[in-house]
């Protein structure tokens, strides 16, 4: 087995320690840093991400190795910024205002990241002047999370604040949560809904496509 191989299957098992070790092994090893990102992490929590989707694993399992990916790309993220490797696209992520629910939000971003986004963590409660400025300060999509039935109702002047500010042709904007439906996404003008976070990796990746 590759070492790339025994990368991607680490984090598939949720492996921290040995998916550190196994980027460092690569990097020693000649592999270069954009390698161990896209066939490495990527590839790995892609194939997570269809083990979910499968009814293979579930939420807790998915945790797991969304965490082992951040420790990889924690070691790993020098040698991309040294090796000028671009990011897919930069997410601003958060919950909405009135809204203090984290956990589904905090899984998203970990799976966004581990499928090579860059990620703005505005956290909960955010008011819709904080996803502006992550517009103005280059964020090219906007995630919104709400799990409750009374803070969904914000989503719509999030999206008119990014109207008002001239900034709505700027970014790709998608929604998820538990209350919520892709009928509502259309409704309040979003790009797009994600029933969960190993959808939200391949909606991200389809709006900017399109």
């Amino acid at each position: 087995m590759t070492t790339l191989e025994e990368l991607r299957e680490a984090l598939v098992e949720g492996r921290a320690k040995v998916a550190a070790a196994k980027v460092n092994e690569g990097l020693a090893g000649g592999i270069d840093a954009e390698s161990l990102l896209r066939e490495g992490l990527i590839a790995g929590m892609a194939e997570v991400g269809q083990l979910y989707e499968n009814g293979e694993i579930f939420v807790p399992e998915m945790l797991v190795a969304a965490r082992a990916m951040n420790g990889a790309l924690a070691v790993l993220k020098p040698y991309l910024v040294q090796q000028g490797v671009a990011s897919s696209g930069k997410v601003a992520i958060g919950t909405v205002q009135g809204d203090l629910h984290d956990i589904g939000k905090n899984l998203v971003a970990m799976m966004l990241e581990g499928a090579g986004y860059e990620i703005i963590d505005l956290g909960v409660d955010v008011p819709p002047e904080s996803f502006v400025q992550a517009v103005r300060d280059g964020a090219n999509v906007v995630a919104m999370s709400a799990l409750l039935t009374t803070t969904m109702t914000n989503m719509p002047t999030i999206v008119a604040a990014l109207e008002e500010a001239g900034l709505r042709q700027k970014a790709r904007i998608v929604v998820g949560g538990a209350p919520l439906t892709s009928s509502y996404a259309e409704e309040i003008g979003a790009d797009g809904y994600a029933v969960d976070a190993s959808g939200a990796a391949r909606l991200v990746r389809e709006v900017l496509a399109a």
